[in-house]
């Protein structure tokens, strides 16, 4: 089975043969799948009528656990935007009554970000639809496959994550 970054490879092979181009082999697949998923993601979230950064940002809050909250320095480091970001996500989330700011009560100038029951009612659904689907995209994939795929992405992520930014 023949995709398109074999034709790619081979394109460059033969047009540049002195460059060893065997990391588009794995990235430029990383790469192509990343996108692939993305845009299968946001329809997924689409039809139950969130964006991504919302599923980010309420998923974050509901894997907390009761009572579901957390601080904004929090919420950036797990989702990975800035704090001009956050304040504008937040926003947008509080007006469609999805989160609540809270005074944080160890700090009396901090805030704490929690989810509403109907933001938590919102990132479940989102999220047992999300998952039905990408165990659909997964189907072909036996668990060993799975299994060792995930452990060889983990070692390719984990110097990013394990980086502070």
């Amino acid at each position: 089975m023949e995709d398109e970054v074999d034709r790619l490879v081979a394109a460059w092979r033969r047009e540049r043969p002195d460059l060893d181009v065997e990391p588009l082999e794995v990235l430029s697949r990383v790469s192509r799948l990343a996108r692939h998923l993305d845009r299968a993601r946001r329809l997924v979230f689409a039809e139950q009528r969130l964006e991504s950064w919302e599923f980010d940002v309420l998923t974050a809050l509901r894997r907390a656990g009761s009572p579901y909250q957390l601080s904004p320095g929090q919420l950036l480091q797990q989702t990975l935007v800035t704090s001009g970001t956050m304040t504008n996500r937040v926003d947008r989330l509080a007006r469609k009554g999805l989160v609540e700011r809270m005074p944080d009560p160890t700090d009396r100038r901090g805030v704490l970000v929690r989810l509403t029951e109907s933001g938590k009612r919102q990132a479940d659904e989102a999220l047992a639809e999300l998952l039905a689907h990408e165990r659909a995209i997964l189907g072909d994939l036996t668990t060993t496959q799975r299994r060792e795929l995930a452990t060889l992405l983990r070692a390719l992520t984990a110097p990013f994550d394990n980086t502070p930014a």
